[in-house]
C-alpha cells in the first residue's frame, strides 16, 4: 500500500464487477456524504456568527477569532470525507497514488474510530452528553447527538467503501495467515525493534489513562471523560498487539487481516487523537487552571509517537509483501 505506483484495477475488472456491488457502493457514498451535512452546516453557521447550539456563557464564545479558525480547520477535515467517498467510488480514484489515499484514510480512521466506540458507550452509561461542566456547558446536549451520530454514520459508510476498494486494489497483500508470512530476515530486525519500542512507550499513556479512567485525578485537571480514557487504553492495546503480531509473526493461525486491522485502526486512533489533543492545547482557555498538565502533555505526545511507530510496522509489511507478491 505504500508504493505510489501500485497498479490500478484494470478496466475489464471494473466492468465485470457485479451491478449490485456498484449500486451498494454508490449508496454507501451517498450515505457518507449526507452524514457530513449536519456537521458542516453547524460549523459554517458558527463561522458566520450564529450561536445555534451554543448556550449563553459557553467558553466557545470567549475567543471568537480562535474558534472561527478552529471551525474552519474542522470544516476542511470533514469535507475531506466527501473527497474520500468520491475517490473510493469513481474510476479516477483507481489511479490515485497509494500513499495519497492511504494517509488521509488512516487519519480519518484514527479520528472516527474512538468516537464510533466511545459515543455509543457514553449513550449507554452517561446519557451521551460529554459536554463538560453541568453548570457551564459549552454546547447544547442535542449537538452531540447530531454531530457524533453523523460521525458514526460517516465512519461506517467510509469504512465499507475503503474495505471494498482496498480488497480490489491491494487484496493480494493480506492474503493468507500470519503463519504463512515470509521467514524473518535481517531487515525485519528493525521492525521487531520498532514493535518492542512501541510496546514499551505505550506503557506511559496506557498507565496514565487507565489511572484516570479509574478516577485518579493526579496529573489531570479536567472532569468527566473517564469512559473515553478507557477507550484510548483499548486502542493502545490494539495498536501494539497488531504491531507485535506483524513483527514477530505471533498468532500464526490468524488471518493476516487481523493484525493489520489492529495496527491500522489502533495506530490511527492513538496517533491522531494524541496529535489532536496536543493541538487543542493551543486554543485552550488562558486560565492556567484550564490548561493541560505536564502529565497530560506527556501522555498525548507519547501516544502520538506510539501510533506512528506502529504505523511504520504496518507500512513495512505492505512494502515487503508488495515486493514479494506477484502482481
Amino acid at each position: 500500500m505504500t508504493s505510489s505506483n501500485a497498479p490500478a484495477v484494470s478496466s475489464s475488472a471494473t466492468a465485470s464487477a457485479p451491478h449490485g456491488t456498484d449500486a451498494f457502493r454508490r449508496l454507501s457514498r451517498h450515505i457518507a456524504v449526507g452524514a457530513c451535512l449536519p456537521y458542516l452546516s453547524l460549523k459554517v453557521a458558527w463561522i458566520a456568527g450564529s450561536h445555534v447550539g451554543i448556550p449563553d456563557g459557553s467558553a466557545l464564545l470567549e475567543h471568537r477569532l480562535t474558534m472561527a479558525l478552529a471551525n474552519g480547520l474542522t470544516v476542511l477535515m470533514d469535507a475531506s470525507v466527501v473527497v474520500l467517498a468520491l475517490l473510493l467510488t469513481r474510476p479516477w480514484g483507481r489511479r490515485v497514488p497509494a500513499w495519497l489515499l492511504a494517509v488521509p484514510m488512516w487519519l480519518a480512521t484514527g479520528l472516527l474510530a474512538p468516537i464510533m466506540v466511545g459515543f455509543p458507550l457514553q449513550m449507554i452509561v452517561h446519557g451521551g452528553d460529554p459536554g463538560g461542566d453541568a453548570d457551564r456547558p459549552f454546547l447544547d446536549g442535542w449537538v452531540f447527538g447530531v454531530v457524533y451520530g453523523g460521525f458514526i454514520v460517516q465512519g461506517l459508510a467510509l469504512g465499507t467503501l475503503f474495505v471494498g476498494y482496498a480488497r480490489d486494489r491491494w487484496g493480494r497483500l493480506w492474503r493468507g495467515r500470519v503463519g504463512d508470512l515470509p521467514a524473518q530476515d535481517t531487515a525485519a530486525a528493525a521492525q521487531r525493534l520498532t514493535a518492542v519500542t512501541a510496546l514499551v512507550l505505550a506503557l506511559v499513556p496506557a498507565t496514565s489513562r487507565l489511572l484516570w479512567a479509574c478516577g485518579v485525578t493526579a496529573g489531570r485537571n479536567t472532569g468527566g471523560g473517564r469512559l473515553m480514557e478507557a477507550v484510548y487504553v483499548l486502542f493502545l492495546g490494539a495498536a501494539v498487539t497488531g504491531a507485535w503480531q506483524l513483527a514477530f509473526h505471533r498468532g500464526r493461525p490468524l488471518p493476516v487481516t487481523v493484525p493489520l486491522a489492529l495496527a491500522w485502526v489502533g495506530s490511527g486512533a492513538v496517533a491522531c487523537w494524541g496529535g489532536w489533543m496536543s493541538l487543542s492545547t493551543l486554543v485552550m482557555s488562558d486560565d492556567p487552571a484550564g490548561m493541560p498538565t505536564p502529565a497530560m502533555h506527556l501522555t498525548y505526545a507519547v501516544q502520538m509517537i506510539v501510533g506512528l511507530l506502529v504505523a511504520s510496522v504496518a507500512t513495512h509489511h505492505f512494502a515487503d509483501r508488495s515486493a514479494r507478491t506477484p502482481r
